[in-house]
């Protein structure tokens, strides 16, 4: 149909043309003789747009398509060729599957992502390799083989009902880098843009290297303190005869930049003196774009921020050559208030209700205070705790706690009123530390009732201690991970020297040791743990320390398959004892698989009422574990049986928290 139209105007373009001059144009009248009405009409409806066209005398016959035959075909062809089949084909990639940019083909490929689909046509499929033919050649290209030689061919003979599509490359060699140019105005500046470009001759002319070289120019000049250096887009001209491209670059790295003052934009939630003792730099200091980062990165760990902008604005230069940088800092507030409820039953404890207000930032700045109230079936409590976050310094916590509670437990009843205070280096999720310490002091009384001195058949009397401690606590942490470790080991010693007043004054020392180690196989995939727990009291006798004081074991912490305070000796009543020493071990081999993973275990535990573990009477727990890995950590589903049980034990515990279990 187009094809005769086409031919058709084209014919009458090539008539019009080949008429005579006159016909084409009538020639004008005669100047001196004056136009007759007929010729004048003749004239308008020349010029007249609504005129008809004159009748043409040498055009007698009817216009013919001369191409009306071939058109027909076309159309028929065309039809032919359009038409809906039901065509498919195996696409086999072949010498591709073996190159590295393979896996960047098979996400871009139109033939690989619609093999074995229907297709409609064979010219279709042939469209198709010719644009994979393309992207490969980029493709080959981008890893430095400019001379590709690419053949992907469509065979029309199907088998098995299926078009074949076959594959040959031919790579060719690869292209290196030549010269190196870099146009600097200071040569003495050379030598530090050549170290963070880090580009060497004959290396393969890779566009990915290229783009992060370039990248890390940038970055590496501003931890170097040139944040407002001038760096060009690199000219790189390939020279197809020897094979190599040659590489210029022109940089200009300006005056060398040094921390200003801080200021704050906005609503100020931290102070700039505050935000400047988070940080890890003084003014006059080189700058450093890594300090930036850290400290955006503090001012989100304070849980006070949602968002930090951080923005440096340069200064005038001074006399030594160098430019302050200022920054500016605007902070958009998170909320700060958490209202918090538990719910929990266990055939251990009991009922347990707990619930809890907290104001992150009630004393300004970074004062956080939390109110508590526990109500249990053996436990009743009441707290309030302030902690002052990065207190005089960036990583310091100053701790304070004033609490109330009554125990009711199977080892002893106690109430007690306490307080304390600590100084402490704590870690957390954004920066995990390998060091860390808490030291401070408690003051404590309270009524407690020991359970296995009963004066009477079912009468314990009540005695009263007044107790002042001064605990120290130094960690170490050189694992991967804080709450899923799979490599390294951690190390923890706290000691607390303690005074008592219990029918006059005597005194002690309580003091623990806890080992974990992290062993990866199988890709990861496989990681086996373990830990060793040591713990002495010494000084006193068990019985004159207070039962609340005393080393206890059993539970989701300690050995599992058995209930808190359920390991070690016990009264002919069934109660503990407690002890002054303790002794645990653990083994855990941590299997994952996705999201999911299975842990089976073995625990082993030991109280005595001597000061020094002795290695006999262990209780053993074994049991199997699943977890369920998330962003945060791993939540911990483990279920446990005691393989020596005494008198009471259950047979099953069950155990849920979040994170590993050490």
């Amino acid at each position: 149909m187009y094809r005769a139209l086409i031919g058709t105007s084209i014919a009458a373009i090539a008539l019009f043309q080949s008429l005579p001059a006159a016909a084409q144009q009538p020639a004008p009248p005669p100047a001196d003789e004056t136009p007759s009405p007929d010729s004048a009409d003749a004239n308008d409806q020349r010029t007249n747009p609504r005129a008809p066209l004159p009748e043409l005398p040498e055009i007698e016959d009817e216009w013919k398509d001369l191409f009306a035959e071939d058109a027909a075909e076309a159309d028929v062809a065309l039809e032919a060729q359009e038409a809906p089949v039901d065509l498919r084909y195996d696409f086999a990639l072949g010498p591709i599957d073996r190159l590295k940019v393979a896996d960047a083909f098979k996400s871009l490929s139109a033939l690989y992502a619609g093999r074995g689909k229907t297709v409609p046509s064979l010219a279709e499929l042939q469209r198709r390799a010719r644009t994979d033919t393309e992207l490969l050649t980029r493709l080959l290209r981008a890893e430095g083989y400019y001379d590709p030689e690419i053949a992907i061919e469509v065979d029309p003979a199907s088998r098995d009902g299926r078009v074949q599509v076959t594959t040959a490359v031919d790579t060719g060699p690869r292209y290196a880098l030549g010269e190196i140019q870099i146009n600097v105005d200071d040569e003495a500046e050379r030598a530090l843009v050549e170290q963070k470009l880090d580009l060497k001759e004959k290396q393969p002319l890779v566009a990915n290297d290229f783009n992060a070289a370039l990248d890390r120019l940038r970055l590496g000049l501003g931890e170097s303190g040139f944040p407002f250096a001038d760096v060009d887009n690199p000219d790189i001209v390939v020279d197809h005869d020897t094979r190599t491209a040659s590489y210029a670059l022109n940089v200009k790295l300006g005056d060398n930049s040094r921390f200003g003052e801080i200021r704050v934009d906005g609503d100020p939630l931290f102070s700039a003196k505050h935000i400047g003792r988070l940080a890890r730099f003084k003014p006059g200091d080189p700058y450093d774009t890594r300090e930036i980062e850290d400290l955006r990165r503090a001012l989100i760990a304070t849980g006070l921020v949602s968002t930090v902008s951080i923005t440096p604005e340069r200064g005038p230069p001074q006399a030594d050559g160098t430019t302050p940088v200022n920054l500016v800092v605007a902070l958009t507030p998170a909320p700060q208030r958490t209202l918090a409820g538990q719910v929990g039953y266990s055939t251990t404890d009991g009922f347990r209700v707990e619930a809890s207000w907290q104001h992150r930032n009630l004393i300004r700045p970074q004062g956080q205070v939390t109110f508590r109230g526990v109500l249990g079936t053996q436990e009743q409590r009441l707290s309030a705790d302030l902690r002052r976050s990065n207190w005089k310094q960036r990583d310091r916590t100053l701790a304070a706690r004033v609490e109330a509670s009554v125990e009711d437990r199977e080892a002893y009843y106690a109430r007690t009123l306490g307080l304390g205070a600590f100084i402490e280096r704590e870690t957390n999720l954004i920066w995990q530390k390998a060091w860390t310490y808490r030291i401070g002091g408690e003051l404590q009384a309270s009524e407690e009732r020991d359970r296995s001195l009963r004066i009477a058949p079912g009468f314990a009397p009540l005695r009263t201690f007044i107790i002042a401690a001064a605990p120290v606590q130094v960690a170490y942490d050189g694992t991967d991970d804080l709450l899923d470790p799979k490599r390294g080991y951690r190390l923890t010693g706290w000691v607390s020297p303690e005074a008592s007043f219990q029918d006059g004054f005597f005194g002690y020392t309580r003091a623990q040791v806890d080992g974990s180690a992290y062993l990866p196989m199988m890709e990861d995939n496989l990681v086996f743990a373990g830990r060793a727990r040591f713990g002495t009291i010494f000084g006193a006798t068990r019985s004159r320390i207070a039962p609340s004081r005393r080393f206890y074991a059993g539970g989701g912490g300690s050995v599992r398959g058995y209930g808190y305070q359920d390991v070690g000796p016990q009264d002919e009543d069934g109660d503990p004892l407690g002890g002054r020493s303790l002794m645990e071990f653990s083994l855990e081999a941590r299997y994952r698989f996705g999201n999911f993973g299975v842990v089976p275990f073995i625990d082993a535990g030991q109280i005595d009422t001597r000061p020094y573990p002795r290695f006999r009477d262990l209780q053993f727990g074994a049991g199997i574990g699943a977890r369920y890995y998330t962003n945060f950590g791993p939540v911990r589903i483990d279920v446990a049986t005691p393989l020596n049980r005494q008198k009471g034990d259950s047979r099953v515990a069950v155990y849920v928290s979040i994170g590993q279990a050490f």
